[in-house]
């Protein structure tokens, strides 16, 4: 199985709106293509307009699996008014809130990837709480609050079956990048001193673990 996209996914990737550069792209791609033969769902948590997802949409597809997306689609902190990362484009301006869905929508089906995804629309504690089955995969890449990495590393990690991989992306051990990466890289190193995960890439802001153990 293909370890790098099609031309035409790697485009699509990289006309969507989204933050993740190319390298990193690449590396997550090769990550989920190595999960899917888990023959299990692969799920990201943090979906904004689709840009990562096309990548994991595309190697569940290779797989013959389901890609999951977790996203309440109203924007993580730093995405909201004020902050360096928002885009206006994504502002609902009849409710006056950032909705994100349409564009994501939009992602997807320029992408011909539309009936290879199911969108959970909702928190993702919430719908962590009621998810029941294994996952190959999980892509962390939501709020980068303690309180929201933290809640996603203990919501989805403990359904990564054994073998499976678990990314963490925007991965920044400089303290001075306090806001943007080092609540995630709090769960990073979480990770590893469990004893669950060892780390099998590292590219750019993305790490790539193998879960190997129980005692998450």
């Amino acid at each position: 199985m293909a370890t790098a996209p099609q031309p035409e996914i790697l485009t699509a990737f990289e006309a969507a709106k989204g933050f993740m550069p190319v390298d990193e792209g690449l590396a997550l791609y090769a990550a989920a293509v190595e999960a899917g033969a888990l023959g299990l769902p692969l799920l990201e948590v943090g979906t904004y307009c689709g840009r990562s997802t096309v990548l994991v949409a595309d190697a569940a597809r290779a797989a013959g699996v389901t890609a999951l997306t977790v996203d309440h689609h109203r924007g993580s902190e730093e995405q909201q008014p004020g902050w360096d990362y928002h885009d206006p484009e994504t502002v609902d301006p009849e409710v006056g809130l950032m909705d994100t869905l349409p564009t994501f929508r939009r992602t997807l089906f320029k992408a011909g990837l539309e009936e290879q995804v199911i969108a959970l629309v909702g928190r993702s504690p919430q719908v962590a709480a009621v998810w029941g089955g294994p996952l190959g995969f999980v892509f962390i890449d939501g709020g980068h609050t303690d309180e929201h990495a933290t809640a996603d590393y203990e919501g989805w990690a403990p359904h990564i079956a054994d073998g499976g991989l678990l990314a963490i992306h925007d991965v920044f051990p400089d303290p001075k990048d306090e806001f943007t990466g080092q609540a995630p890289y709090r769960i990073y190193l979480r990770a590893l001193a469990s004893g669950a995960f060892t780390e099998t890439t590292a590219t750019g802001s993305l790490r790539v673990l193998r879960r190997t153990g129980a005692g998450i």
